[in-house]
């Protein structure tokens, strides 16, 4: 805190506008595939897992590299790392242009993955300028640049309906090598690590940076943002591929649909992270995941024809989802899912305030691996089933197994937190009623209810 006492307001505005721009062009960069990538399928003639694996694997570098460029943006600051990362994914994806087999567009799309590792980068950054009551609604800004995502399913169908996909491609690099020049130029070192160069103090090792994550409470903030997070990218990957598979849509049409639910779960971060300061993480948590198992419930059932036996003869009838309401459901559930990054990350500078590149990079990293293991996984079930909505059955089971898990991991702190509630039966109102019931059965016994005190129990603060 005695870092940011010479911050001012303008500083910190400049820093969460130019690295949440930055941000967004590696996004719009990570998520190339979505768009450029069905056309490779139809050249290559790839199955849908082979699609899936293709569109995955920048996910998968993206993933992976969080963790240490988190933990170099803590030791090194997150100006200069996340300058070299830009410029490094910038030419990897020029030369994705070059590629013609398909074992050449995975080591390309290799390279290209890196841009997802800004993330990890961002969050380390930015959290060191804003003190922790407002670094929620500061990091859920920064996430905003998820809406790169949109911004690539607008425009790049258009440039490669004019020009190829190769073109996509070029300009993609050539815009985030010049995002990555602004940002340095912009930008300056963030406070603390200003004020450890001054005092000569040298920052953590990697091996401490490393001590929290011995802790299964990251584990499960991990798989929190494995869904909302990585089920996002998985999507936002996905839903061109399945708009023209499903709908038999062209891929303008489908990369315009598609954003539809990349915007909202990209831009309304920022309000995640506002209302997680206002109302706690917590509640923001039950929310996404209440809401995001009945969009993945409702979108799960696939087309069915029934015949029922009626009165004067069988009846048949067809439930089905159309096109629109398709859409809107995955706008819903775009938009909790981005109340849930935000959510996520609210939890992390609170409770681990000097370890935010290590705890943040892993749980990217886990969220991140989401986007590369479930497109693969929603091709496998596509090619297996032969049922275009297998992959929201996946995401129900999913979004309904991090809700068990946070929920009865909130009841053991509660009763850690108040050894009371552990004499507090799970049913108090059944108190005395057993006994009411018995003493019926016996004349001559009073059976008026006598009062019974239950602990007045106060609720855990968030």
């Amino acid at each position: 805190m005695h870092a940011l006492t010479n911050v001012t307001e303008g500083q910190r505005r400049q820093v969460l506008t130019t690295s949440t721009v930055a941000f967004t062009a590696c996004f719009a960069v990570w998520t190339i595939f979505s768009i450029i990538g069905v056309q490779i399928q139809r050249d290559l003639q790839l199955s849908d897992t082979e699609f899936g694996l293709l569109v995955g694997t920048p996910i998968l570098t993206g993933s992976l590299s969080r963790l240490i460029l988190g933990i170099w943006a803590d030791q090194y600051g997150g100006r200069i790392v996340n300058t070299i990362l830009m410029l490094a994914a910038a030419a990897a994806t020029f030369m994705l242009s070059w590629a013609e087999t398909y074992i050449e567009f995975l080591i390309a799309a290799l390279g290209v993955g890196l841009a997802g590792g800004s993330f990890a980068v961002g969050i380390a950054y930015v959290s060191r300028w804003y003190p922790k009551d407002r670094q929620g609604t500061a990091l859920g800004i920064f996430g905003m640049g998820n809406v790169g995502a949109a911004v690539t399913k607008f425009v790049a169908p258009f440039v490669m309906v004019a020009a190829g996909w190769t073109t996509v491609a070029q300009y993609w690099a050539a815009g985030l090598a010049i995002m990555a020049i602004v940002f340095y130029v912009t930008t300056k070192d963030d406070p603390v690590l200003v004020a450890q160069r001054k005092s000569g103090e040298r920052p953590q090792s990697a091996a401490m940076q490393l001590t929290p994550l011995k802790k299964l409470q990251v584990w499960r903030f991990a798989l929190y943002y494995f869904f909302v997070f990585g089920a996002f990218v998985a999507l936002a990957l996905w839903l061109p591929r399945y708009y023209v598979g499903a709908y038999d849509l062209d891929i303008r049409t489908a990369g315009m649909l598609g954003a539809l639910y990349s915007l909202p779960a990209s831009v309304f971060r920022a309000a995640g992270g506002w209302m997680s300061d206002k109302w706690g993480a917590r509640k923001v948590m039950y929310w996404t995941f209440g809401v995001s198992i009945l969009c993945t419930f409702l979108l799960s059932y696939p087309t069915t024809h029934y015949v029922v036996e009626g009165i004067d003869g069988p009846i048949a009838f067809t439930l089905a989802m159309g096109v629109v309401p398709f859409t809107i459901l995955t706008f819903v559930l775009g938009f909790f899912m981005s109340l849930g990054k935000a959510a996520v990350y609210k939890h992390i500078p609170v409770y681990y305030p000097d370890n935010v590149g290590s705890v943040g990079g892993l749980v990217g990293m886990i969220g991140g691996l989401g986007g590369f293991v479930l497109p693969i996984a929603f091709g496998m079930m596509n090619d297996l089933t032969g049922v275009w909505t297998s992959c929201f059955m996946l995401l129900f089971a999913l979004v309904a197994g991090a809700m068990l898990w946070m929920h009865f991991a909130i009841l053991r702190m509660e009763r850690k937190a108040h050894p009371e509630l552990g004499a507090l039966p799970e049913l108090p109102e059944m108190i005395g009623l057993e006994a009411d019931a018995s003493a019926q059965r016996r004349p001559g016994i009073n059976t008026a209810r006598r009062p019974r005190r239950i602990p007045n129990i106060l609720a855990p603060a968030e």
